[in-house]
């Protein structure tokens, strides 16, 4: 996914974001950060440098100012326009698997995550 953005100075997470303003329409940035289940900071770090290419703007909200509205601009609608669709990396690279596998396969990474992310928040490693 990287290699084909890359053209586009576009990483995946920053493509992920135009996505979800492209297909959903404004979203506030918190939002965004649990959606794409990412932190805060790096979060806050994507947005920054789709703001700096003119892709997209922040617009604070208007109950709470701290809170950032994130729409996509004139020029990031011209981008995502341009951009190849990528929906055959998912067709190169599970066709022709069992849809029971690839089932297993999601709940044993998100088992996985699960109990990385639990021991995260107890703050004690073995």
């Amino acid at each position: 996914m990287d290699s084909v953005l890359r053209p586009y100075d576009l990483g995946s997470v920053q493509w992920y974001v135009l996505y979800q303003l492209a297909t959903a329409g404004p979203t506030m940035q918190r939002d965004l950060a649990r959606l794409l289940e990412i932190e805060r900071a790096t979060m806050t770090g994507i947005v920054a440098t789709l703001v700096r290419k003119g892709l997209v703007e922040q617009e604070p909200d208007r109950v709470d100012q701290r809170q950032k509205l994130l729409r996509m601009t004139a020029a990031g609608a011209k981008l995502w326009g341009e951009l190849p669709d990528l929906s055959f990396i998912r067709s190169v690279a599970f066709d022709g698997i069992d849809a029971a596998e690839i089932a297993a396969t999601v709940k044993v990474l998100q088992t996985a995550t699960e109990r990385l992310e639990h021991l995260l928040e107890k703050g004690t490693y073995p």
